[in-house]
């Protein structure tokens, strides 16, 4: 039940307490591998995107930091949450993916279940194991794999079946700094040298989420990781969680002593990827951005990148490449005063001194088509 007497969060103060825990207030000293913990991984389906997240939130960011963790397997590429893929550090890995399996399972159900009529998956995980054991394999030739043994289904749905019932990590070289690979597949205890955890931990994980993304509601929550049944979960964790309600009368928990910065604090302009948890993560997203423009982010399944100004999304970015060239584009949703023009310029010329070093840089500005 909502409490009444709970203080009142506007959407202002949202949207500040989450920058702040996104590091995007100001840019972290933190070490990387500590913040991609904080904040509990990063969207990763499009290789790339973890760099520039991370880019706008580290301070002094440099892209070999990050790679070398994926080099060194201390961070992995995982379907987790929302049963999409996550760059996280190798202990979240084996935590995080028991906790969500429920998600990866109802999603197969969703997409597949009809083409995996009479399948058997204990034992076409064995037979999955085995393979990838051996050497990492595209979904494409373990899909071809698998159907030599199940030779009436489609080697998609195989494939897919695959990567639920197993836990299967992307290896590098893909996702690497200045490299590319195929996504080639093998297991958690073969890349990492021991499996997932053996207990799912569901609380610790809903309080980090609060940590990062926080205050946040139950339907956010839901929302961030694809689990069901969170109410009951959130009640018992209650006594131990401090309640807001926002502007609409939504209850909002959130863990003691998280930041909560002065709604007036000042928000500098920060280049997003096109999937970024920032736009992901709550049911609720007019924290951080206005629902009349949530539409111009997205395009059938893929995603603009977007950039924030005074704390919320205030247009779309794109970086052009052209030989010795490279032009970062910038369209704003509305009209810019000077000093937002000048500071848009100032933070995209970081932007593309990390993304082509080498190239002739050019800021311009267009119009969102």
């Amino acid at each position: 039940m909502t409490n009444a007497a709970a203080p009142v969060l506007s959407t202002r103060a949202l949207n500040r307490a989450f920058l702040e825990r996104q590091l995007l207030l100001r840019r972290s000293p933190m070490p990387v591998p500590d913040a991609v913990e904080h904040l509990v991984g990063l969207q990763a389906q499009s290789p790339m995107d973890p760099y520039d997240a991370l880019a706008a939130r580290v301070e002094g960011f440099r892209p070999e930091a990050l790679s070398d963790l994926l080099a060194s397997r201390e961070a992995v590429r995982i379907a987790l949450m929302r049963s999409t893929i996550h760059l996280v550090s190798a202990r979240d890995c084996r935590m995080l993916r028991p906790v969500v399996q429920p998600v990866l399972d109802r999603a197969l159900q969703g997409s597949f279940a009809k083409r995996l009529v009479g399948v058997d998956l204990n034992r076409l995980a064995g037979r999955a194991e085995a393979l990838v054991a051996e050497r990492p394999y595209t979904f494409h030739d373990l899909g071809r794999a698998l159907a030599e043994e199940w030779p009436e289904r489609e080697p998609q749905a195989l494939a897919m079946a695959a990567r639920t019932v197993l836990p299967l990590v992307q290896v590098t070289p893909r996702a690497l700094w200045g490299r590319s690979g195929q996504a080639a597949h093998t297991t958690v205890e073969t890349w990492l040298g021991r499996g997932p955890d053996a207990e799912p931990d569901l609380d610790s994980v809903l309080e980090r989420y609060l940590a990062a993304f926080g205050p946040a509601s139950v339907k956010d929550m839901r929302t961030w990781c694809g689990l069901t049944r969170l109410r009951e979960v959130v009640e018992r964790l209650r006594p131990g969680l401090r309640t807001f309600r926002d502007e609409r009368g939504v209850e909002l928990f959130d863990v003691p002593d998280a930041p909560l910065p002065d709604a007036d604090t000042p928000a500098p302009v920060r280049f997003l990827p096109e999937f970024d948890n920032l736009l992901l993560s709550h049911a609720d997203r007019s924290r951080v951005i206005d629902p009349a423009d949530l539409r111009r982010l997205w395009r059938t399944n893929r995603a603009y990148r977007s950039f924030l100004l005074d704390g919320f999304v205030g247009g779309l970015w794109r970086l052009d490449r052209a030989r010795q060239d490279a032009t970062l584009v910038i369209e704003p949703f509305g009209r810019l005063s000077k000093a937002d023009r000048a500071a848009l310029e100032t933070e995209a010329a970081g932007v593309l001194a990390l993304a082509a070093p080498e190239a002739r840089h050019e800021v311009r500005f267009g119009d969102v088509a």
